[in-house]
């Protein structure tokens, strides 16, 4: 599953703001969206993930996606940045 990368990845972003600035600098390599996040919050980084050809992998809950970011909140969104 892409979640592994996720958890094994040196280098990510957690939260929306700096998921959002990774996509933009071109330095995600894949992103991770969690299905119960308020779609209106995920809107632009799904527009923004389209339009530079990154892959976005959804996540079941943003608390899944929370303890694959070894946080102890859930995250709406995280990325894998490039090494």
């Amino acid at each position: 599953m892409q979640l592994e990368r996720l958890k094994a990845a040196k280098q990510k972003t957690v939260g929306l703001k700096q998921t959002l600035k990774a996509v933009e600098k071109g330095q995600a390599k894949i992103v991770f969206i969690a299905d119960d996040a308020e779609q209106h919050v995920t809107r632009p980084l799904l527009k923004l993930c389209s339009e530079k050809a990154v892959p976005v992998e959804a996540v079941a809950s943003m608390e899944e996606l929370g303890k694959a970011c070894s946080i102890e909140v859930g995250a709406a969104t995280a990325a894998v940045l490039q090494e």
